[in-house]
């Protein structure tokens, strides 16, 4: 009982930073600790909770795990930093509510596969709601008629269905995952483009490249800004197992697993 007490109070706490992992930048000290190898293995923990995860790839993983501090650091939030400073916070939020609100197609999806009938008609709701008063997302008239925001994806739908998460996996750029998530976040794209490409709404303006890269590179910036975590900024000694346990206890969470018992 008190490790589940114990759960669920750091995944209050942390929740915000794993949401939508990406990767993370840190200050000066933390370039010293993102080059220095470490100097513990996980087999000196075995008997911690954090120890549990399968991570079989842990080489590749934390080679990753330093690319993403290094590509955020001197690209990604170098870039996500100069939008924030020359665009007002108010069109910040309405760029944000515009990507929530295209979101929602893939909430639908996995909520529809995973049979939930009450959640697909609430974000069903949702989207037709923000895509008409909302004016295409930049407003969230639906949260006000309490119409709730269920987020989903492929890796939840897997898991629902018990799917096991599989191996521990750090992906380049998008960060802590899972082999089952891996496999998930191909199959949203694939929907999310497969949608995308019957619909094609810029076909006739003759730049549908143009204005599609534009969409999407806008889309990586907002999401990135709409994240707070960043690698080597949590004081932690032992970051990179914290960091694959609390991901993984989530994912459990929001897949309807069990927290595990004492």
């Amino acid at each position: 009982m008190k490790i589940v007490i114990r759960y669920r109070a750091c995944l209050t706490i942390l929740s915000l930073m794993l949401t939508l992992p990406l990767a993370g930048c840190a200050t000066t000290s933390a370039d010293i600790h993102a080059e220095v190898p470490a100097r513990h293995t996980i087999s000196e923990f075995k008997d911690q909770s954090f120890a549990e995860v399968a991570d079989p790839w842990e080489g590749f993983n934390r080679s990753m795990y330093r690319f993403n501090f290094y590509f955020d650091k001197y690209l990604f939030l170098p870039v996500v930093y100069g939008y924030e400073f020359i665009t007002p916070t108010f069109v910040q939020k309405r760029v944000s509510g515009f990507y929530n609100n295209l979101g929602e197609v893939r909430n639908l999806t996995n909520s529809l596969f995973q049979l939930k009938g009450k959640e697909s008609v609430t974000t069903l709701g949702r989207f037709v709601t923000n895509s008409t008063l909302g004016l295409g997302g930049l407003f969230d008239p639906a949260t006000s008629f309490g119409l709730e925001r269920h987020d989903q994806d492929f890796g939840k739908t897997l898991g629902y269905w018990g799917a096991d998460s599989g191996p521990y996996l750090v992906l380049p750029i998008f960060g802590p995952s899972s082999l089952r998530d891996t496999g998930g976040l191909a199959v949203d794209s694939a929907i999310t483009y497969g949608i995308y490409a019957a619909i094609d709404p810029f076909a006739n303006t003759g730049n549908s490249f143009a204005i599609s890269s534009g969409i999407t590179t806008m889309n990586a910036i907002d999401s990135r800004h709409q994240q707070s975590f960043r690698y080597y900024e949590s004081g932690y000694p032992f970051e990179y197992y914290m960091v694959r346990f609390f991901y993984h206890e989530k994912r459990q969470i929001e897949s309807g697993k069990p927290l595990p018992a004492e």
